[in-house]
């Protein structure tokens, strides 16, 4: 979510809780998007993930290629898992056990110009991964909807008790027809790209390293916005000048 560059660094929580909310119909995260001067772009995915993540970031990255703006490829990771450090131009996608911090994965933006994504970051925390959520669909809808955010796609649906929606980017207690995105994924990036940039943020030729996202709240800084009940919490760490860190976390029971 770090960099001097940086304006906005923003992180977004998948967990697992039951809580109501809303269907979107439109579902841009704040406007923020990756600046590029062409369609479509090829955003690369850093690799530092284990064995028991691989087929899943893979087959995030081919589902969410077959959007019509932009491609996804999946490169050597240039961080440690356990810091996830943002690289300028990418995003970065690792897996460790981060502990019990109440949240299953969560994704970062960095942020310049108020919404140009800079760089990104994704997090898959193990220690949760046992148990009930220790199933393909789990590690294919937490990767899947993670990613979907680091191109400023924001949840289709929050609410963890009505019927599936088909996409990724739906909160469900029941992953199995959650897993990829849906059409209405690929029509809302289309609708978040569909104007072109003066310059790109995208692919940078000389990558510079970031700051590691904080794995709790007390690194968030002060709350701005919370859902019903509270599962659902917005937090900025605001530096001054317009540089700021806004971290969206969705807790566990």
């Amino acid at each position: 979510m770090r960099i001097k560059l940086f304006a906005v660094a923003a992180t977004a929580a998948l967990v697992a809780t039951l809580v109501p909310g809303s269907a979107q119909a439109n579902h841009s995260w704040g406007g923020y998007h990756w600046a590029r001067t062409a369609n479509p772009f090829t955003l690369k995915l850093g690799d530092n993930v284990d064995n028991n993540w691989q087929f899943f970031l893979d087959q995030a990255s081919s589902d969410w290629s077959k959007s019509t703006v932009l491609d996804t490829t999946v490169v050597t990771g240039s961080t440690r898992p356990r810091t996830c450090k943002a690289t300028t131009g990418r995003v970065e996608v690792c897996n460790a056990s981060y502990g019990y911090t109440g949240w299953l994965g969560i994704a970062s933006i960095s942020i310049t110009g108020g919404t140009h994504i800079t760089s990104g970051t994704v997090k898959l925390n193990d220690s949760y991964f046992t148990g009930s959520y220790n199933t393909p669909a789990w590690r294919a809808l937490v990767t899947c909807q993670e990613i979907g955010h680091t191109f400023g796609l924001d949840h289709q649906d929050e609410d963890f008790n009505n019927a599936n929606l088909g996409t990724c980017m739906d909160y469900t207690n029941d992953p199995s027809t959650n897993q990829h995105p849906n059409q209405h994924d690929y029509d809302e990036l289309v609708t978040i790209y569909t104007h072109l940039d003066s310059t790109t943020t995208v692919g940078m030729t000389a990558p510079t390293k970031g700051k590691a996202v904080g794995n709790h709240r007390s690194s968030w800084g002060h709350i701005v916005a919370a859902s019903k009940g509270g599962a659902e919490e917005c937090f900025v760490r605001d530096f001054g000048n317009g540089n700021k860190i806004v971290t969206f976390v969705f807790y566990a029971r």
